[in-house]
């Protein structure tokens, strides 16, 4: 009997070790199959493509918990466009490359800049946009008014990036300047120590100037030192099939107007307002915010909508005082017409708690008769004209954008048509008369920067 147990133990021991030794051989099979897939095969087998970016205000960046940003957005649609789910690796600027070549991502979308250097070691796409590249300097800096005026001054870039490669061809060129290099330390951090006084000068594109002014009031965007860049998508040089889809991709964007849409939603808006408004926006929203955020936060969250919107469009209405009284005598933190007050019941327009939630109630409803518009996004910029010069003229701006054949759910065409209603060929004519449309466009732009700005702010 004992016999037979111990044949019986040594054979199962043998299946056993069989086994788990098949196991194992599959595992590795399996791996180096895998290690043999190009990234796109990869992409297509597992259902996920890899996003290799850094954390900036014009790539990726988290709002109000959710991911955002152009090269976010832009890579999202790349990603339904290949009908695959998107994961983000985010490694640091100098690793980027680095992760793309161990394989660790599937491209770099992070604002590149086709360089001699960059081509050595990537494959690039098609351009998608182009940008130049500007001094950046504090506003109490004597900034450079040509090339040679950089003679003895001090940049800061980050290492390996086409900042530095731009200032090493004007080293070349004869211009007595220095510079000193960081590594991982991004553009935007740079452009924060200028504005904080840290260092003097740096270089950033105009796109990435442009969006910081909203964030640090105190910069200044100086001359052009380069003539347009291109930028693009970076991929592996072992995968030209993921280049073919990246370029196909791009190609689709543009007929289909997705590249058109992401570039207006992020950078259409961006010249307005003035540095010296930011400047004192920031302040008040430092000082007068807290008062009140409790309230709209409340009353915001009521309606489902975003507290932060609601600040924009107080600030741009009061600055946030409660004691603020137009020329038009409305009144109150969000300037609330009379006929609106009336229609909502408000008969104290100066009590705060009032006004915001007569405010919010107002914007409401002028959301809700944009339902048509399919496009959450698009909805808001209609609803805020409508704030401010009332539904009936916007009404007749859309029924305009009708007539010239351009898309009434599109606020980039709103924004043609408004103005229209101070001509009299177009006012004479719509049922609602003549408005100072012009004003009502830049009113919008300008609460719609201010929403940009607060959802990048961190609040207690």
């Amino acid at each position: 009997m004992k016999k037979f147990y111990h044949k019986y133990f040594i054979s199962f021991s043998l299946i056993l070790l069989l086994a788990v030794f098949l196991f194992f051989a599959v595992l590795i099979h399996k791996k180096d199959i895998d290690s043999e897939l190009t990234a796109f095969e990869r992409v297509k087998k597992n259902g996920i493509l890899r996003l290799i970016t850094d954390n900036s205000i014009n790539t990726y960046y988290y709002s109000n918990g959710q991911p955002t940003g152009f090269e976010y957005e832009l890579a999202e649609a790349f990603a339904d466009f290949l009908n695959v789910e998107l994961d983000v690796v985010v490694p640091g600027w100098n690793n980027m490359v680095l992760c793309l070549e161990q394989g660790k991502g599937d491209f770099i979308a992070s604002g590149l800049v086709i360089t001699r250097d960059g081509l050595e070691k990537v494959n690039f796409s098609i351009p998608y946009m182009t940008i130049r590249q500007h001094i950046i300097y504090h506003k109490e800096v004597l900034g450079p008014e040509n090339v040679e005026d950089l003679n003895s001054r001090t940049i800061h870039v980050n290492r390996d990036t086409s900042y530095h490669f731009r200032l090493n061809d004007l080293k070349k060129s004869g211009i007595p300047f220095n510079y000193i290099l960081y590594d991982n330390v991004s553009t935007e951090e740079l452009i924060r120590m200028v504005n904080d006084k840290e260092i003097k000068f740096t270089i950033a594109s105009n796109t990435l100037a442009q969006m910081s002014r909203r964030y640090y009031p105190d910069i200044r965007i100086g001359i052009p030192i380069q003539e347009k860049e291109s930028l693009a998508w970076a991929v592996s040089k072992k995968d030209p099939e993921m280049l073919e889809q990246v370029n196909k991709f791009f190609l689709y964007a543009v007929e289909t107007g997705i590249l058109k849409r992401i570039s207006e939603k992020y950078f259409s808006n961006l010249k307005d307002p003035a540095p010296l408004d930011l400047k004192k926006f920031h302040e008040r929203i430092e000082t007068r915010l807290p008062e009140y955020k409790q309230l709209i936060y409340k009353e915001a969250m009521e309606y489902g909508l975003d507290w932060k919107l609601i600040v924009a469009i107080a600030y741009q209405e009061s600055q946030l005082n409660p004691d603020a009284t137009s020329l038009n005598n409305v009144k109150g933190l969000m300037q609330v017409t009379s006929i609106a007050a009336e229609e909502l019941g408000i008969t104290d327009p100066f009590r705060p708690s009032t006004s915001i939630r007569a405010g919010i109630q107002y914007l409401d409803k002028m959301i809700k008769k944009f339902d048509h518009i399919e496009n959450d996004h698009e909805k808001i910029p209609f609803a805020l004209a409508s704030y401010n010069v009332g539904y009936g003229h916007v009404a007749d701006a859309l029924q305009i954008a009708k007539d010239m054949g351009l898309n009434p759910a599109k606020w980039q065409n709103l924004k043609k048509t408004l103005p229209l209603l101070s001509k009299s060929h177009y006012y004479t004519k719509a049922k609602h008369g003549y408005t100072r449309g012009w004003e009502a466009v830049q009113y919008v732009e300008r609460i719609l920067t201010y929403y940009d700005i607060l959802k990048q702010k961190e609040f207690m």
